[in-house]
C-alpha cells in the first residue's frame, strides 16, 4: 500500500527523512481493527518524529500520521483515537501509553491498524476531512480549556501563537463556549484571521492586554513564556501542550508563579471520552475545524513543507 513514512532521522533537516512509497499492509491481530483511511491530518508530532524525538533508528521505517478518519471493515464511518494503550485495550495492561508512530505504524497510508477500542463513530455532520483534524490538535485544545483549566463562559483566555493547530482550535472552541478570547501572532494576517474566528482581539507577541486573563493556552514555549505568566490574574491557570520555540525560556518567572499562586498544567492529547465529547460538541454546535490545505497523500511533502515553514493557519489534511 502507498504511504508517507520516516525512512531516516535528520535532526536538522527533518524533511530529508521523509519518503513516499509502498509499505506492507497492516497486520491483523486479535482485538485490533483495520481501517481504510479516507483523510489524515498533519501535526508537529510528525516533524518531531522525523527529527528522532520519541523514536529511534531501530523503529524505522515508520509510517507517519497520528490522526485519521475512514471506514472500518464493517463499512462504518469512524474516527481514530490516537493514544494507544491508554487502558490496556489491544496491547495489555503493562504497556505504557504511546501515540501512533511511536510504537505502531501511523495513518499516512491507505490503511492503518489500531486497537478496536480506539475506534469511534464519525458523526454524520462532519466530513472525513473535518473529523481527522480533531483527535490530536483539537482534542488537546479541548482538554486544555475545559478539563485542565476548567474554563467557564464569561472567563477570559489568552491563546499564544494563532495559526498553529492547537492555538486555532482553542480560539474557535473558546469562542463557541462563551469565553472572551485574546490571541497573539507575529503575523498581521493571522491576527486578523483569529478575530474572524471569534477572538475578541489579537495582538503582537508580548503586547499588553486590556486586562489579565483567567487562562493562558501556551504552545509556543520559550518565546512567549514570560508574557504568558505575566498575563495571568492571581490564581489563574497556564496550560501548556507544546514548545515550538524551545523549552528553555530565558526567565522561568518562578517568583511570579508562587507569589500569585498561579496554576501550571501540562497536557498531552486527551482521553477517548473527551474525544467523544468534542465530536458531539462539533456536531451539535456547527463548530468545524479550521483547515488550511487539503492535499492528496502523494503530495504529502508539500504539506510537510508548509507546516515546517509555519506558513499555515489551521490544519493540513491528506486525503486517500
Amino acid at each position: 500500500m502507498f504511504a508517507a513514512y520516516a525512512a531516516r532521522i535528520d535532526r536538522d533537516q527533518p524533511l530529508n527523512g521523509l519518503d513516499l512509497g509502498e509499505r506492507p499492509e497492516p497486520v491483523a491481530r486479535p482485538g485490533w481493527t483495520v481501517v481504510n483511511v479516507k483523510a489524515a491530518s498533519l501535526n508537529h508530532h510528525d516533524l518531531w518524529t522525523l527529527r528522532g524525538v520519541g523514536i529511534g533508528e531501530d523503529a524505522l521505517p515508520m509510517i507517519l500520521g497520528c490522526d485519521a478518519a475512514g471506514v472500518d471493515e464493517h463499512g462504518n464511518e469512524v474516527v481514530l483515537h490516537s493514544v494507544i494503550g491508554e487502558t490496556g485495550h489491544g496491547v495489555g495492561p503493562d504497556e505504557p501509553r504511546s501515540i501512533l508512530t511511536e510504537r505502531y505504524q501511523g495513518t499516512f497510508a491507505e490503511r492503518v491498524a489500531v486497537p478496536s477500542w480506539n475506534v469511534l463513530p464519525k458523526p454524520k455532520e462532519l466530513s472525513f476531512e473535518e473529523a481527522t483534524c480533531l483527535p490530536t490538535a483539537w482534542l488537546t485544545a479541548y482538554r486544555m480549556l475545559f478539563t485542565k483549566a476548567c474554563a467557564r463562559p464569561g472567563q477570559s483566555v489568552l491563546v499564544q501563537g494563532a495559526g498553529g493547530g492547537v492555538a486555532t482550535a482553542a480560539i474557535v472552541l473558546g469562542a463557541a463556549a462563551g469565553l472572551r478570547v485574546f490571541a497573539t501572532s507575529r503575523d498581521a494576517a493571522k491576527r486578523e484571521r483569529a478575530v474572524e474566528l471569534g477572538a475578541e482581539a489579537a495582538y503582537e507577541p508580548g503586547a499588553r492586554l486590556p486586562h489579565r486573563v483567567d487562562v493562558v493556552v501556551e504552545t509556543v514555549g520559550a518565546a512567549t513564556w514570560s508574557h504568558s505568566v505575566k498575563s495571568l490574574r492571581p490564581g489563574g491557570t497556564l496550560v501548556i501542550s507544546g514548545a515550538t520555540s524551545g523549552d528553555r525560556p530565558p526567565a522561568a518567572e518562578l517568583t511570579r508563579i508562587f507569589f500569585h499562586e498561579l496554576h501550571v498544567a501540562g497536557v498531552t492529547m486527551g482521553t477517548k471520552e473527551e474525544l467523544s465529547g468534542l465530536l458531539a460538541f462539533c456536531a451539535a454546535t456547527g463548530v468545524r475545524p479550521v483547515i488550511d490545505t487539503v492535499l492528496p497523500l502523494d503530495r504529502a511533502r508539500e504539506g510537510f513543507e508548509k507546516m515546517n515553514s509555519g506558513d499555515l493557519f489551521g490544519k493540513v489534511v491528506l486525503t486517500v
